[in-house]
């Protein structure tokens, strides 16, 4: 996997499991929620700095932002998608 897709992955994982929204996440590491969001799409590139902000409003060390996930973890576990709304028809007007 490459760092990029490590970083996304992780961020979103560990995200989740504090029950944290990304707007709540950016909001405590004092960044926008888009930029957030494409961070963990993997269309950003995180300064270092950002990085160290991130990872001290998870509670978690820089390092763990790249920690490789075990052979058995599934990104499908903790995937933040929420099921689609059923398509309703339009009214008539």
């Amino acid at each position: 996997m490459k760092p990029r897709a490590l970083l996304a992955w992780n961020v979103r994982r560990i995200r989740l499991k504090r029950g944290m929204s990304q707007e709540r996440l950016a909001r405590a590491a004092g960044i926008d929620r888009s930029y957030l969001a494409g961070l963990e799409r993997q269309s950003k590139n995180p300064t270092i700095d950002v990085l160290d902000r991130i990872s001290e409003a998870l509670s978690v060390h820089p390092f763990d932002l790249f920690v490789k996930p075990s052979s058995c973890a599934s990104i499908l576990k903790t995937s933040p998608h929420r099921p689609k709304r059923p398509h309703l028809p339009r009214k008539k007007r």
